[in-house]
């Protein structure tokens, strides 16, 4: 039975470290939530280990200067770990060829700077789809546009066998008070089609790794029962930590506000259906980080 709490410090005397959300938890996709910079500061302050493990199709550095932005202060985190990174390191190795299509927006370019932590890297180039071997999707073109206008192109990847790596498995996100598709939503369709998409972000395995790298980076070899994941994402963050074998907090006030009655905290009858029917079991919930 998932336990409703009313802030993190609740908890966080049993967790050395946290892997946390950023969109929907830390921040709304324009601005920080001064509760939960301060939750997080609060956690660190009593000597937790913050790692901020997120979708975005990015690298840590990247993400690093997005939060600045944001407004979302350093001394609220300790390191970052990015399913961009992750799959960054995949396409350099080659996983889906050295010609590519690219699929996303200009601001998602930087994913094809160089990668100096691979060995022999391929040199991966991007042409048109016709000329491809593969797919590189970090998200659509429109974020606002019904993923099936992609319909066209992924038939005619699909019949060449191309492979499409999927730098973002977040479905969606909401940027303010809009909801945008993300690279997740493509891949999910690619797939249903009868293609083949890699995925490299949460609730995939490769991150949780690199989110321990990071650990291990900042001197702790945290055990599996003294981690705690903290996400908005049921299908991404608590499915992920239940594969993972580590307790999770949902964020309900974040993509399942509506289903889970969530105002200040989750309705529990909402909460206990919604979490029943998308067949998940979070350790907690809270209504926002805080």
């Amino acid at each position: 039975m998932t336990r409703i709490i009313e802030t993190l410090a609740d908890i966080s005397d049993i967790y050395d470290a946290a892997f946390v959300d950023l969109w929907g938890c830390v921040h709304n996709g324009v601005k920080a939530f001064p509760s939960a910079v301060d939750a997080l500061r609060g956690y660190r302050a009593r000597g937790g280990k913050v790692v901020l493990v997120t979708n975005a199709p990015r690298s840590r550095h990247e993400v690093a200067k997005q939060l600045d932005r944001f407004e979302v202060p350093t001394d609220c985190w300790d390191s970052i770990a990015t399913s961009g990174d992750s799959a960054r390191a995949a396409m350099f190795r080659g996983a889906v060829g050295r010609k590519v299509w690219f699929m996303g927006q200009k601001h998602d370019l930087p994913f094809f700077e160089p990668l100096h932590l691979i060995e022999d890297p391929v040199e991966v180039e991007q042409v048109p789809l016709e000329e491809a071997e593969g797919i590189v999707c970090c998200g659509p073109f429109d974020p606002h546009a019904d993923p099936d206008v992609n319909r066209p192109q992924f038939l005619y990847a699909k019949q060449k066998g191309m492979k499409l790596l999927c730098a973002n498995p977040d479905i969606v996100v909401d940027r303010g008070e809009r909801r945008e598709w993300c690279a997740g939503a493509l891949a999910r369709l690619y797939t249903e089609m009868g293609g083949e998409s890699l995925y490299f972000g949460k609730p995939h395995p490769p991150i949780y790794d690199l989110a321990r790298r990071r650990l291990a980076e900042l001197g702790h070899d945290v055990p599996n029962d003294r981690i705690l994941a903290i996400g908005d994402g049921v299908v991404t963050d608590i499915r992920g930590a239940m594969g993972e074998d580590i307790d999770s907090l949902f964020i309900s006030g974040g993509l399942a506000a509506e289903e889970t009655a969530t105002r200040e905290q989750p309705e529990p009858k909402a909460l206990e259906a919604y979490l029943r029917r998308e067949e998940v079991a979070p350790t907690y919930s809270i209504g926002f980080l805080r």
